[in-house]
């Protein structure tokens, strides 16, 4: 009886096959971080603008309203043209009031 020099192969994966998919897997993950990255950075810009925005709606509004041209958060919060939560936002983002306008520092 002549014993059969191959036998069959068992399923699976190789270690090159494995091997291949893992870099390829790796190669998407290396394009795809620094595009992550850049989109948090671009979503803060715009959630920065955002909120000087809202920040100058409401102190046009106060202003016109009052006829005061000086204006502060406390002021603001004060007379409910802007919320504790929006006011704390607004300081996270380094926003200030300077002769009645928003600015982003």
């Amino acid at each position: 009886m002549v014993k059969k020099f191959f036998t069959k192969r068992q399923p699976g994966f190789t270690l090159l096959e494995m091997s291949i998919v893992l870099f390829i897997i790796s190669l998407l993950i290396l394009i795809v971080l620094p595009n992550l990255a850049q989109q948090r950075k671009h979503a803060n810009k715009v959630h920065g603008n955002a909120m000087v925005a809202v920040v100058q709606t409401q102190i046009d509004a106060y202003e016109n309203e009052s006829g005061v041209n000086n204006v502060d958060y406390a002021t603001l919060q004060s007379n409910d043209y802007l919320t504790k939560a929006q006011v704390q936002k607004a300081r996270r983002e380094h926003i200030v009031i300077v002769n009645g306008k928003a600015l982003q520092r």
